[in-house]
């Protein structure tokens, strides 16, 4: 089978998700917009040559709704013809709208592909669109809880303290910081502008550098209440009924940030860009994705990682880089043990404790970030990872050419 194949990766900066951030007055058409007018003016292909754009989005309701994709790409000034689709797997969402448009690719059906995600959680409140995971109902029959309890369980049951969890976000928050003061994260940025041209965003801007152990420390666990008060701490013992007590050591400092976010990405086939006078940058070596216990939820992208290592014939020792999702600290610290992977190859320019997690867009993002650090360090190979709401997991592996 052919593959498929990376030629640019983009994002907007990501906007604090409040009233206050830089990004709030910008709706989410306009959001994605943005990535997707860079990658024709980068790359230089014709977008009258794209066959699909295949978008990421969780929270489709509003101004989100009614497929976000095909207005966002009419927005960007693709032509009528070139059709756009929106999907929906959570958190994952934005990286399977890139596995999605690489299936497509790889399969020979479509030779250009632009993929990515958008979430604007400012404008569009993660939650606003209901369903049965706010159902207590559901709750209660299959499992499912907020994913901050998910995210104690796993640190009481893999014994992961306090100290753990916040040391791994303040060095997250160094990370990062280094990271955007080196511009390492110039090359993959487009400016969000306002109608007029004039820079609305052209840096991430929920860093906070000054993060320390003792500052977080001072913070109160943001799940305790809602596991004693409301139950659901009783509900995980029903599952997991060896746990006597859930050690609530995550907070909305050893968390991902509410932020607002887009990204795109241009995927293609080897004769397509030769044809079109472009030399790909990278190609997807193999994608997994896995459902996983729904209570505990967050332990997914250990066995998503795992297939798609076994479907590349590869071991976590031969991958180079790894960006694993950080929507809290134990996701990454649990991989890290899981796996036998060292910190110093786990996002190593920060992640969402620091950066902020733009649900829908988040993946696409990642890839990103993993592409252009590979080229930075003359590297080879990453591995992109995400958990995912409900209890599921996926990855994604990208060698350089």
């Amino acid at each position: 089978m052919p593959d498929a194949y990376i030629y640019d990766a983009v994002r907007t900066p990501r906007g604090r998700g409040r009233k206050d951030g830089s990004l709030y007055t910008v709706r989410p058409v306009e959001l994605l917009a943005a990535p997707l007018a860079a990658i024709p003016q980068r790359t230089g292909l014709d977008p009258a040559l794209i066959e699909d754009v295949v978008v990421g989005c969780v929270t489709q309701t509003g101004e989100q709704g009614a497929c976000v994709a095909r207005f966002g790409l009419l927005a960007a000034g693709y032509p009528e013809h070139v059709p756009g689709v929106t999907h929906n797997r959570f958190c994952g969402s934005g990286l399977e709208a890139i596995n999605h448009g690489a299936a497509m690719v790889a399969a020979g059906f479509q030779r250009w592909v632009v993929a990515g995600g958008v979430e604007s959680m400012s404008r569009v409140p993660m939650g606003a669109d209901g369903g049965a995971w706010w159902d207590t109902a559901t709750q209660w029959s299959v499992g499912a809880v907020p994913q901050g309890i998910s995210a104690d369980l796993i640190a009481t049951l893999h014994g992961f303290s306090r100290g753990d969890v916040d040391g791994f976000a303040v060095e997250s928050q160094q990370r990062a910081a280094r990271a955007q003061a080196t511009g390492a994260f110039q090359r993959g940025l487009v400016t969000v502008r306002d109608p007029s041209g004039l820079p609305l965003l052209e840096q991430d801007e929920y860093l906070r550098p000054d993060t320390t152990v003792e500052t977080l420390g001072k913070l109160k666990p943001a799940f305790e209440l809602m596991g004693t008060r409301f139950g659901l701490d009783a509900l995980v013992r029903r599952r997991y009924p060896q746990v006597e007590r859930i050690q609530h050591v995550h907070t909305a400092g050893n968390s991902s940030g509410i932020v607002d976010g887009a990204a795109a990405v241009l995927l293609g086939s080897l004769e397509a860009g030769q044809a079109a006078g472009l030399h790909p940058r990278a190609r997807i070596r193999s994608i997994g994705v896995v459902g996983s216990e729904p209570l505990i939820m967050l332990t997914g992208p250990v066995e998503a990682s795992r297939k798609a290592l076994a479907a590349a014939g590869m071991t976590p020792a031969d991958i180079d880089l790894y960006e694993v999702n950080e929507a809290f600290a134990v996701v990454p610290l649990y991989l890290m043990q899981q796996l036998g992977v060292p910190h110093d190859k786990i996002n190593v320019l920060g992640g969402a404790i620091a950066l902020g997690h733009p649900l829908g867009a988040t993946g696409a993002m990642l890839l990103g970030t993993v592409l252009d650090h590979l080229e930075d360090r003359g590297l080879a190979t990453g591995l992109v990872t995400l958990c995912i709401g409900g209890g599921m997991g996926i990855a994604t592996i990208i060698e350089r050419v």
